[in-house]
């Protein structure tokens, strides 16, 4: 990473060639329009000079400018295509402008992903307005921002932390590639209702049709009303019969229209979908890339007969074709003259069989990729952010400047810490608004980052791999008549079950057992920061209870002291947000509630 380079400046140079660009389409596309507008009223003037007296050259002109209309029209629909594609590169430069300046809270804050209980995702601010996904995502597929989230709530296995790292950096530079990939992906974002209709299609039964006796017939039937239509305008069979062959061509074309109708249900109008994640597994197999990640990943989508983005071309045009049927006027009209509904059940069945199992496979690689995205734009974002190192110690936590990836930089302070060994406890004493609890979040969050192969807030990180635990924003639940201090109890409780069966955490907590008096806090406080020592957990404890801090003296090699501090000035407080050593002395409760106008 270069930490000179100012992606700022990157943006808007993008953000103005992309605009050009659009521009210079968008005069194309007037162009275009006029030369429509001439080929419709050039025959009425054609039509006024050579139709009463030559015939001939009047259709040949005709001809000429139907071709010219019908090229046109083909040239200008792909322009416009591009018109949109350029818009939505103008948008995510624009939405990136405003990430670097912190204003992002009107993306999706992803509270859909939030579960009710979980280990550290509401201490941490994971979901929700000001979050760290609503900050790093990128996904514009539903299973991407699930599967992001899958990765915020469960650290990756240590074995696969390296090959997210090295997949992240190599995306990383590659801007115009990514945001290409996010442009495709935004044309129509992938659903999951969209996946759970697929997935309804899929496992319906292949024998709604038979196939070996409904393909010859497909070719064969057509021969049918075509000869009816002939026939009757020969005079050679009257109205009667003719009304009689159509019906009975109607009546044999949508015999399975039941069938039809429920297969159609559920691949209905999803064409704009499947096209989008063709556009991006083509665009992903187009692209070189040498970390053994991605190339896994392009593996991954390869389809058993061809590549997965032709596979997906030729389901495209299926349902496209398919939704043809929606027309009042010509999905009769096809299905007498052309069985219609039933040659398409027969290419979808047909594609079906080739590409059942590989459907699903390619949407995950996908979700995948968007993910992997969104930790790239964040180390593009931010080059001054490092890509942890991991030990193999038992624990071991190393940072050097570490800081709040949601705090702005010229207002982030950024802290060093460490921690070696088991059964060790870094014990915060501070006053109020003095910085503990935004330290603890700045080791949380980074630690959840590291442990899903990004980079994180920090010049160097080095850590054990390590699973994250928390009790520092504990709320009462009315609906289970649940107190603040019962439901921090059983907060609590599940810690100490983990502790005691020694699995491998990461202990974070701020002003435990707060709902109860201060007699029963401090004598609770200490007999948990004890029974965390002799079960050698690991945890930093942020307090306000001074008392707690002489638990040092007792186990020396284990309960160290540090504070945050305040200068008080006269009644004016002073805050530099660093971590020190030792036990805080100065306390600012006071003064603040003179402030108020408690008179103290």
């Amino acid at each position: 990473m270069n930490p000179n380079r100012q992606p700022a400046s990157v943006y808007e140079e993008q953000l103005a060639h992309f605009q050009s660009v659009c521009y210079g389409l968008r005069q194309k596309s007037k162009r275009y329009g006029w030369i429509r507008l001439l080929s419709i009223l050039v025959p009425f003037i054609l039509a006024y000079a050579f139709l009463p007296h030559q015939l001939s050259w009047f259709l040949a002109c005709m001809l000429i400018l139907i071709i010219l209309f019908l090229y046109v029209v083909s040239v200008d629909t792909n322009n416009g295509q591009l018109i949109q594609h350029y818009e939505r590169l103008i948008a995510i430069n624009e939405e990136e402008l405003k990430i670097l300046n912190h204003s992002y809270t009107d993306r999706d804050d992803g509270k859909e992903w939030e579960p009710a209980l979980h280990a550290y995702a509401a201490d941490m601010d994971l979901f929700g307005k000001f979050s760290l996904y609503q900050y790093i995502n990128r996904c514009e597929s539903q299973q991407g921002q699930s599967l992001l989230a899958d990765h915020l709530l469960e650290p990756l296995p240590f074995e696969h932390i390296k090959e997210y790292q090295e997949a992240i950096r190599e995306l990383e530079p590659q801007l115009e590639w990514r945001q290409q990939l996010q442009s495709f992906a935004r044309s129509a974002k992938f659903s999951l209702s969209t996946e759970e209709r697929i997935k309804g299609w899929l496992q319906q039964e292949d024998k709604t049709i038979n196939t070996r006796f409904w393909k010859p017939v497909s070719y064969i039937y057509p021969f049918i009303p075509l000869g009816a239509v002939i026939f009757y305008s020969w005079e050679l069979i009257s109205l009667p019969v003719f009304l009689l062959v159509m019906f009975l061509c109607y009546s044999f074309a949508t015999q399975y229209s039941k069938r039809v109708n429920a297969i159609h249900g559920n691949v209905s109008r999803i064409e704009p979908e499947i096209y989008s994640l063709q556009q991006q597994i083509l665009h992903l197999e187009k692209q070189p890339f040498k970390s053994a990640l991605l190339q896994q990943m392009q593996k991954l989508i390869q389809g058993t007969h061809q590549k997965a983005s032709a596979e997906l071309l030729a389901l495209k045009k299926i349902l496209y074709r398919f939704d043809f049927r929606l027309n009042m006027l010509m999905g009769p009209l096809m299905n007498i003259f052309l069985l219609w509904d039933i040659r398409q059940m027969i290419s979808m069945q047909s594609w079906k069989n080739q590409n059942k199992k590989l459907l699903r496979t390619w949407i995950e690689g996908m979700a995948a990729m968007e993910v992997l995205n969104s930790l790239a734009v964040l180390a593009f974002n931010h080059p001054q952010y490092c890509f942890p190192n991991f030990s193999g110690a038992d624990f071991f936590f190393e940072a050097k400047g570490l800081g709040h990836p949601l705090i702005p930089s010229f207002r982030r302070i950024d802290n060093d810490c460490s921690i070696s060994g088991t059964g060790q406890i870094m014990l915060i004493t501070g006053s109020n608004m003095a910085g503990k609890s935004t330290f603890l979040r700045s080791v949380g969050v980074n630690t959840v980052l590291a442990m899903m192969g990004a980079p994180v807030c920090a010049s160097s990180l080095t850590l054990s791999p390590t699973r994250l635990i928390s009790s520092m924003r504990i709320a009462d639940n009315l609906a289970e008549n649940t107190s603040t201090f019962y439901a921090e109890l059983k907060k609590l409780q599940m810690i100490i079950g983990k502790v005691n069966r020694h699995e491998k955490i990461f202990i974070l907590l701020d002003e435990i057992l707060r709902g109860t008096n201060s007699l029963d806090r401090h004598t609770g406080s200490a007999a948990f920061l004890k029974q965390l020592v002799q079960e050698k957990a690991v945890a930093i404890v942020a307090t306000h209870d001074i008392e707690l801090s002489s638990l040092a003296e007792e186990y020396p090699a284990a309960i160290h002291n540090y504070h945050f501090d305040v200068q008080v000035s006269g009644e004016e407080l002073y805050f530099d947000y660093k971590l020190k050593t030792g036990i805080c002395r100065s306390m600012n409760a006071s003064i603040l509630m003179k402030k108020i106008g408690i008179r103290v």
